[in-house]
């Protein structure tokens, strides 16, 4: 599986459209497209900010390793307690959901 196959099965495991992908990352939806087909290659820096969005690896989208998982490391202190500050009765995997949303905030506000 090359690279614009786990790209796009990342991007359809999170629930993304093409229109979503591209406007996190702020660019058009038929560069998304031309990636998925093979017809054009993110950079790398551009990988990195698609395998953060998707919670993968940079490595799983490159082809280096056959594991989606990014190795998540268990949330912290502070991060469980801003996510049960929202709500106190979700659950664990919730809670990585409203961190993972807040993490793509911040991103989103550096590049206005």
């Amino acid at each position: 599986m090359g690279l614009s196959e786990r790209l796009k099965d990342a991007r359809k495991s999170k629930g993304y459209t093409q229109k979503d992908l591209a406007k996190l990352l702020n660019v058009k939806p038929v560069t998304i497209s031309a990636w998925e087909v093979g017809r054009n290659e993110p950079s790398i820096s551009m990988l990195k900010n698609i395998a953060d969005i998707l919670g993968t690896s940079f490595e799983y989208l490159a082809g280096v390793t056959t594991e989606p998982s990014t190795g998540d490391k268990p949330l912290s202190k502070n991060q469980k307690l801003v996510a049960y500050s929202i709500d106190p009765d979700i659950s664990d995997e919730e809670r990585k959901d409203i961190i993972e949303m807040v993490k793509i905030a911040m991103k989103n506000r550096h590049r206005v």
